[in-house]
């Protein structure tokens, strides 16, 4: 079974940046669509960005177009997403997914990792 672990949360002032991970052992994270949500306390999860399978086309949520960007690294099995020009609202558990469309709504992913803490505070 795919198993994702997120790593590179951490504290970070307003208008700072910060860079999540999402990396995989055993399978090949090219085989999937990945996608990166978060959840705030008391708020539904929401999805942030997801790029297809094998790279190539994006998507973003509006909330944070310009200023995400979701990438991945082939050698290391790894897929990004660096975050610029943080704002408190973006604070939250982040958590990537893989599953075989890239889409922003949950259901459609089927692996999930453990989730990364963002703060976004002075």
């Amino acid at each position: 079974q795919l198993q994702l672990v997120e790593s590179g949360g951490g504290l970070v002032q307003p208008g700072g940046s910060l860079r999540v991970s999402c990396a995989a052992s055993r399978f090949t994270l090219d085989y999937y669509a990945i996608g990166w949500f978060r959840q705030a306390p008391g708020k539904e999860r929401e999805g942030v960005s997801c790029i297809r399978r094998g790279g190539g086309s994006t998507n973003y949520a509006d909330s944070v177009k310009g200023r995400f960007t979701i990438s991945r690294d082939h050698a290391k099995n790894t897929v990004y997403l660096q975050m610029n020009s943080l704002k408190p609202e973006d604070t939250a558990i982040y958590y990537c997914a893989a599953g075989r469309r890239c889409e922003l709504r949950p259901y459609e992913y089927e692996y999930w990792g453990q989730g990364t803490q963002v703060t976004v505070s002075s």
